[in-house]
């Protein structure tokens, strides 16, 4: 069974995932990294040249190809779980964890990041992590505080699959 980590951009996932992978001996997987692996391209490009749409087919793929592996951890993109298909796909093989970090704390973890678009407009940010958050929730199996270090939210974790 996979432990599948969700939340919004700066809640820790990929840290806390490589953490976790680390204590419970699996392979760690960003579906992220996954698609600019097998595309060839970062995904800022594939937004800018093919569009949302298109990232997000390769993203519906991505699941379905992660939902028939085993005992890995998974970091998904902040977007990839607003989709009740990707939900549903990653449920098939694995337990869904949604990292809960307040906004104030996502804003101090990212800072002035120029690497994160959506975060140069704040109130936009912050209407985007109000309306992700509700449908985080539903598509999550637990509900981990995400606003700890990456080290004792990934223990937190780990004791949860034991």
């Amino acid at each position: 069974m996979n432990i599948v980590l969700c939340g919004f951009m700066g809640s820790g996932k990929t840290t806390v995932g490589l953490e976790l992978a680390k204590i419970m001996g699996r392979k760690f997987i960003d579906t992220d990294d996954m698609i600019e692996k097998t595309q060839g391209i970062a995904i800022k490009a594939i937004f800018t040249v093919r569009g949302e749409d298109y990232f997000r087919e390769l993203e519906w793929e991505c699941c379905k190809t992660i939902s028939d592996m085993k005992n890995c951890v998974v970091s998904t993109g902040g977007g990839a779980l607003t989709f009740e298909r990707n939900v549903k796909a990653l449920q098939r093989g694995g337990k869904i964890v949604f990292l809960d970090a307040d906004f104030d704390v996502i804003c101090q973890r990212i800072g002035k990041s120029k690497t994160r678009p959506l975060f140069q407009n704040k109130e936009k940010a912050r209407s985007l992590y109000d309306e992700r958050k509700e449908k985080y929730l539903n598509a999550a199996d637990y509900v981990v505080d995400g606003n700890m270090s990456a080290r004792k939210t990934a223990l937190q974790i780990a004791e949860m699959f034991r």
